[in-house]
């Protein structure tokens, strides 16, 4: 595949990138307890936090960090704004995320927890169901703009389809959401996540949980040492927390053309976001495709032919979830978006 054209935006985005000192240095993992504030949609037991609870527990974290509250910056916008966009980064950092998975598994080995689940279990089922749906179509060679909750579709019964799909769950966490794919009948599973301690909870809670046959495996998306291509690759919330980080922009930018490459051709890309509606998704989608095709002409293959350009369309959407309106806009705290890949 021919390299990505960027914009004159997008390439001083990465020269900053690469000029700036390391993230891990400018943010301290002291302050870690207070990040997990940033993304609202995070709880132990699988429901979401109420705002009360979340700003007594952020309160709680600033205050054992030996950090000021926001009402302490109330004279100084530069200062808030600077604190919180110091907060939300350490999502972004992977020294968050190997500090909180050494203390999960921790707790799993000593009181068998399985950790945060983040969005919520019932979000993690829906995104199973409805995925294995929309796979039952796309196996049939339906494209449905239309789909709804898993419960109203009219999936085969013998599930031979799942078969021939290859799942990839990248950022996988704790591992649970391939257990719920699992549940529902897939079989050729893998999930990677950077952090080596997340890989070790996956592990055990899948070999406790009898889903020993799920394939854990270290590895950076943004990086990937990947060969193969999969049919179906699933993000709850790896697209967030990249966005989180200090170089969130570039660090997005590669996230599309890493994935790309992932993605078998025809195959599909569920992600899972609290921190993007559909339509930006869409537009972040749009904006790959036209600096894949807006690059300059592919070079021919090896036998003559064009190579391909991995661009993705938009397929369907979960319609499901719970919704709210302010400002006269209807939004929902999760988003689910599937892309097909062309």
């Amino acid at each position: 595949m021919a390299a990505i054209r960027l914009t004159p935006e997008d390439a001083e985005l990465l020269h900053q990138a690469r000029a700036a000192p390391s993230a891990v240095d400018l943010v301290s993992d002291d302050d870690r307890s207070v990040a997990a504030d940033s993304w609202s949609i995070k709880s132990e037991y699988g429901s979401t936090l109420d705002d009360d609870q979340r700003n007594a527990d952020a309160a709680e974290a600033l205050s054992a960090g030996n950090l000021r509250a926001a009402s302490d910056y109330s004279s100084d916008k530069d200062e808030i704004e600077a604190d919180t966009e110091a907060v939300s980064s350490m999502l972004g950092l992977q020294s968050y995320w190997d500090s909180q998975y050494a203390d999960e598994l921790t707790n799993f080995r000593e009181h068998g927890h399985v950790g945060e689940v983040w969005f919520g279990s019932e979000v993690m089922e829906t995104v199973a169901s409805w995925t294995k749906s929309l796979c039952s179509d796309v196996s049939q060679g339906q494209f449905p703009n239309q789909a709804d909750n898993a419960k109203s579709q009219n999936v085969e019964q013998d599930f031979k389809f799942l078969d021939g799909w290859s799942v990839l769950d990248i950022g996988t966490g704790n591992g649970l959401l391939l257990q719920e794919f699992a549940k529902e009948g897939f079989s050729n599973l893998t999930g990677t996540d950077y952090s080596e301690g997340a890989i070790d909870l996956a592990r055990s809670l899948a070999e406790r949980n009898g889903f020993s046959n799920i394939n854990f495996l270290v590895d950076d998306v943004l990086e990937t040492k990947l060969e193969g291509k999969f049919q179906l690759i699933v993000d709850k919330g790896t697209l967030d927390a990249i966005g989180l980080h200090p170089d969130g922009p570039i660090k997005r930018i590669m996230y599309w053309e890493s994935v790309s490459k992932l993605v078998a051709s025809g195959g599909l890309l569920v992600i899972t976001s609290c921190n993007s509606t559909k339509d930006e998704l869409m537009q972040e989608v749009e904006n790959f495709n036209q600096r894949t095709v807006g690059s300059a002409a592919e070079p021919e293959s090896s036998d003559g032919t064009q190579r391909e350009l991995p661009t993705f369309q938009y397929l369907s959407h979960v319609r499901t979830y719970p919704t709210f309106t302010f400002g006269g806009s209807v939004g929902s705290r999760v988003t689910t978006v599937a892309f097909l890949r062309k």
